[in-house]
């Protein structure tokens, strides 16, 4: 046996008996730097202020997904949703039965379908359909407001379909959509008010930011009262690029007029300019698995580390476009192998450690 075999023997021998309990992944891993994915459009490149590069990814990254089997989506404004698989970078549009420009949410059900929240209502895509993968709901199914709210497709622990829209919450019922009836039903038990995110913690409960009405959060397994609504702080939840988000320890975190705040169950503590967040008007949080909390804000993005005690300014870093990201980002996601990808005003970005870069078609991803 030669030398290699034998080392190569051994390193397998360890990295099995490490890992050999964990169940064998299907995710593709992301490889920072490899470019050149085969571009697959069958629409022009569309050329949007203020860059009018057509060799980004898009001008406007609304929304930002990865699906069970390592692939990416990009929901752009005006170029539909886009799909990274490392091989190819493929354009879904109206040939395709995706009729539709922009798209503000994307998710996954238990059966591997995708959920795509459009301003002309949900598409359902089946990735194993030969033909027709795409389809799209609107009234005729009971979703009387077309316009979904961003970050606003949520499957619950149970399977069930949340979507929220600029008038109300509403429900997805499978088994009626098998026997042709309407499919989508409104959330009753809340008024008709414009969601900007739909979360479920830990515990099941059910999170809605709205714009005007606060946050609300409904326990489905409650038999008293199940929704309670909070408007302790001004603009709570209200933003552009996702204003609620839970940590490893269950406490929530939401935006707010003049920064964010935690929720620990109990009592609202907040966390402003005068702590270290950078910008003025914000727009978005973020957790990472590893704990580190993003805030955007007009014309900054802060890197928070709750696990440093305050008052410390090494607990915040702040990055302007100085950075390398422009500062309208409008959606944040940590993917399966924990890289960070912004969709911004100017496309799409990822992180180093030190600094933002973007990533055009040809990468570097």
């Amino acid at each position: 046996m030669s030398l290699n075999k034998i080392l190569w023997f051994v390193f397998f021998s360890i990295f099995t008996s490490c890992f050999g309990q964990e169940k064998k992944s299907t995710i593709k891993e992301h490889i920072p730097g490899k470019s050149n994915p085969t571009i697959v459009r069958n629409f022009k490149a569309v050329a949007v202020a203020p860059d009018f590069d057509t060799m980004l990814v898009s001008q406007y990254i609304r929304s930002i997904f990865q699906d069970s089997k390592g692939n990416m989506w990009f929901g752009t404004l005006g170029e539909g949703v886009v799909r990274y698989n490392l091989k190819t970078l493929t354009y879904f549009s109206n040939s395709d039965g995706f009729i539709n420009n922009t798209v503000y949410a994307i998710n996954e059900d238990k059966n591997g379908n995708l959920w795509f929240g459009t301003d002309k209502g949900v598409y359902k895509y089946d990735p194993t359909a030969s033909s027709n993968a795409f389809r799209n709901y609107n009234q005729k199914d009971g979703l009387n407001h077309l316009d979904i709210s961003r970050k606003s497709i949520l499957v619950d622990k149970s399977g069930t379909i949340w979507v929220g829209t600029h008038g109300g919450v509403y429900r997805y019922d499978p088994a009626a959509d098998s026997k042709g009836e309407p499919s989508f039903s409104l959330f009753q038990q809340l008024p008709p008010i414009d969601v900007t995110g739909i979360q479920e913690d830990k515990s099941g409960n059910i999170w809605i930011a709205s714009t005007e009405n606060g946050v609300f959060r409904y326990d489905p397994l409650s038999t008293g009262k199940n929704m309670t609504i909070f408007t302790d702080k001004e603009d709570l939840g209200n933003n552009y690029a996702g204003g609620m988000a839970e940590d490893s320890k269950g406490n929530m975190w939401f935006t707010m007029k003049n920064g964010i705040c935690k929720f620990d169950g109990k009592t609202f503590i907040e966390f402003t300019s005068k702590d270290g967040l950078g910008g003025t008007e914000f727009w978005g949080i973020y957790i990472e698995e590893s704990g580190i909390i993003w805030v955007t804000a007009r014309g900054s993005t802060t890197r928070f580390d709750p696990s440093i005690p305050l008052p410390n300014s090494k607990a915040f870093t702040v990055f302007t476009p100085a950075d390398g990201l422009n500062c309208c980002v409008q959606s944040m996601y940590q993917d399966k192998s924990g890289n960070m990808w912004w969709g911004a005003g100017s496309g799409l970005y990822r992180f180093d450690g030190n600094r933002f870069y973007q990533v055009k078609q040809n990468g570097p991803w």
